[in-house]
């Protein structure tokens, strides 16, 4: 098995506010995706890849919602709410629960570096290449992507692990991701190679870089 090559796995928002049918945020897709998730959390415990649980909480008064998501949240019941529990809860089902030793991260908006720690932590970590999970494609795990490719980590993106509102939404997602520069791949891929081949792609561009600016004569 090949070593962990500075990799992260990043889960955005499997939490029950967003999986579970009761709730005014499902995507009815993602509860499909837990198995696949759960397979990619396994393969990264055993590679010895870091993981990271992002996740979404508001608080009970809304203050801290977004101004587009306000309504709908407001007659929706208020989920999310840090500490909560059941079907309208932060809470991530059995299947995905974090372990001693995992990441958890809140953040307030769509991407998983916008007003948090990530950036700092996975640096702190010598990571490189950031492996990315969880819904919804278009939104979270889409700003998450091209956050971490301007930040300049190697991005791959675990297809049947994400999840959009309609399969079109999910479609052009995946295909702009990939013209941006992702690595598209799925949890069995993930589990059986890891990320082999991404890991010297940055110092690789580095290096042309240093190159390229070294002095001649």
């Amino acid at each position: 098995m090949s070593q962990p090559a500075n990799a992260a796995l990043i889960l955005i928002d499997m939490e029950m506010g967003f999986l579970s049918p009761q709730s005014a945020h499902c995507i009815p897709s993602a509860a499909k995706t837990v198995p696949n998730c759960q397979r990619a959390i396994a393969a990264a415990r055993k590679r010895g890849i870091p993981i990271f649980f992002v996740i979404r909480q508001y608080r009970p008064d809304g203050s801290d919602v977004e101004i587009t998501r306000y309504p709908e949240w407001a007659a929706g019941g208020r989920a999310m709410a840090p500490g909560s529990s059941g079907p309208l809860s932060c809470q991530m089902p059995p299947e995905l629960a974090p372990q001693a030793g995992d990441f958890i991260i809140v953040k307030p908006r769509w991407s998983a570096f916008f007003q948090t720690q990530l950036d700092l932590m996975l640096r702190r970590l010598d990571i490189e290449t950031v492996v990315l999970a969880g819904t919804t494609t278009p939104n979270c795990v889409r700003t998450t992507c091209y956050d971490a490719n301007a930040l300049d980590y190697n991005v791959m993106v675990l297809e049947d692990c994400t999840s959009s509102k309609t399969d079109e939404i999910q479609r052009v997602n995946i295909e702009d991701m990939a013209r941006m520069g992702a690595t598209i791949a799925d949890s069995v891929t993930f589990e059986a190679r890891g990320v082999e081949g991404m890991e010297n792609l940055r110092r690789q561009v580095h290096a042309k870089a240093c190159e390229s600016c070294a002095p001649r004569g």
